[in-house]
């Protein structure tokens, strides 16, 4: 009867073990971001699907004062998109920042390329966030560029995070 009871323990032991082993490798598991700044549903669409592909979460990049079609009008000299681009130091507000970075291995940042780069508000949000230790990717939409040039502007701008591929999502 002993020798049944201490078999049983050992049992339970071992399942205790198991479990927690699992629960540990489960916490272990690599989480990933999509977050993406999107003036007129394109980007969106492309970051849901990007998304969807790589089991991540989505955060959306929000301006605190919504761009109009008037801003986003490229011939304008005097568009606001023109003027935050001409300007190098510009950092447009966000609403907010997204709470459980922490969480996150793996963040993809995505954006309309803007004059041949990443618009100033990705900027906002990298500066906004403690993004050590993660491995950021970069993917863009856009009408007639590609994405190597943001890519490689993101890196010399920011050459204390890790940078990994980059995508064009058209």
């Amino acid at each position: 009867m002993k020798r049944i009871a201490m078999i049983i323990a050992a049992c339970c032991l071992m399942m205790t073990a198991c479990a927690q082993n699992k629960q540990g490798k489960e916490n272990n598991m690599k989480k990933t971001l999509v977050a993406y700044f999107s003036a007129t549903g394109t980007t969106k669409a492309a970051a849901e699907r990007l998304a969807k592909e790589t089991n991540a979460d989505l955060y959306e990049i929000v301006p605190e004062q919504p761009y109009t079609s008037a801003d986003l009008d490229w011939t304008n000299k005097q568009s606001r998109s023109t003027l935050e681009m001409k300007d190098k130091s510009s950092r447009p507000a966000i609403k907010g920042t997204c709470e459980k970075m922490a969480n996150y291995d793996t963040v993809w940042i995505g954006f309309p390329v803007w004059w041949y780069t990443a618009p100033t508000i990705i900027n906002t949000f990298i500066e906004a966030h403690d993004l050590s230790g993660k491995v950021l990717n970069v993917f863009a939409t856009s009408g007639g560029s590609n994405v190597t040039g943001s890519a490689a502007d993101l890196k010399k701008a920011y050459p204390q995070y890790t940078w990994g591929e980059s995508r064009l999502m058209n």
